[in-house]
């Protein structure tokens, strides 16, 4: 069964005759009568009747054809879905780090959906690695990491930059250099996190190499800074979110410069008006 069928089932009923049909369809009137000759022996009963020169439509084909409007209907709502200038719908499938899913995507998240509620939208957390592997397995639409980087198929637009900030429990005094971190325990991401990979140079260009604590939790991190136990450096939307009643203090470094925070998709998955929403919203959301 193919859609083609359908539709020359329908322009049959719609014109009243397979002439007609054919001078709609711009086919000649044998093919169509091959084609649904092909679809009655395919389905096993007659969708016309034959009189003479003419066609009357049986009652299996009348229930036929009402299944077939039906699908060609839908199949046209499908087209229209993922045309690129349709209205975003469906389903979308959004990775972030941890810092962007904590601290950056609330509120965007909220405004997105209020601003395209037929979209079912997903989000998952995981490593920059992660994320950029579901991405090129199609696993994930699209994806927010710390890191520029290639990968072959993926395309990439800087979305933010993310400032950082070194905390400190009230009850350390100020830090004003990094030899005031000597001596003091520092909460930070597992390697490979982009963040510690800054706070590491950091402290190296200043003849420091102190033990860190690793970490994989932004809420048990913060809990450990306020309760006196040490340091972290944290990216700026993770101090906005827990700054309230923390307990600590932020410092920032002109050495600690920003990190870009990217927006990878793959090269070859055509229009997704969802996506495309999704990615210019969190550009004019966060924009300088």
């Amino acid at each position: 069964m193919e859609l083609s069928q359908l539709r020359m089932l329908k322009t049959v009923c719609d014109t009243g005759s397979i002439a007609r049909a054919a001078e709609v369809l711009h086919c000649v009137p044998s093919n169509i009568t091959a084609r649904l000759k092909s679809l009655e022996r395919e389905l096993g009963t007659a969708l016309f009747f034959r009189e003479g020169r003419g066609l009357r439509i049986s009652p299996a084909g009348e229930v036929f054809l009402d299944y077939a409007k039906k699908i060609l209907s839908l199949t046209e709502q499908a087209r229209h879905a993922v045309g690129p200038d349709s209205t975003p719908s469906g389903p979308l499938r959004i990775g972030a780090i941890e810092s962007s899913a904590s601290g950056r995507l609330p509120q965007l998240l909220a405004k997105y959906h209020a601003r395209y509620p037929q979209v079912s939208l997903e989000l998952s957390t995981g490593t920059w690695s992660q994320l950029l592997d579901n991405s090129q397995h199609h696993r994930l639409d699209g994806v927010i990491v710390a890191v520029d980087i290639e990968r072959p198929g993926l395309k990439r637009v800087v979305t933010y930059r993310e400032d950082l900030v070194l905390i400190a429990s009230e009850s350390h005094g100020p830090l004003r250099s990094a030899a005031d971190l000597r001596g003091k325990a520092i909460f930070m991401w597992p390697s490979g996190c982009p963040y510690r990979l800054a706070l590491e140079q950091w402290l190296l260009r200043h003849g420091q190499v102190q033990p860190i604590v690793s970490i994989a939790s932004y809420g048990a991190i913060v809990g450990c800074v306020s309760a006196g136990a040490g340091v972290s450096l944290v990216p700026r939307g993770i101090y906005e979110q827990y700054r309230q009643g923390a307990g600590w203090s932020g410092y920032e470094f002109a050495e600690l410069t920003g990190i870009d925070n990217l927006f990878y998709w793959h090269e070859n998955a055509g229009p997704h008006p969802a996506r495309e929403a999704f990615l210019a919203m969190l550009q004019t959301e966060f924009e300088p």
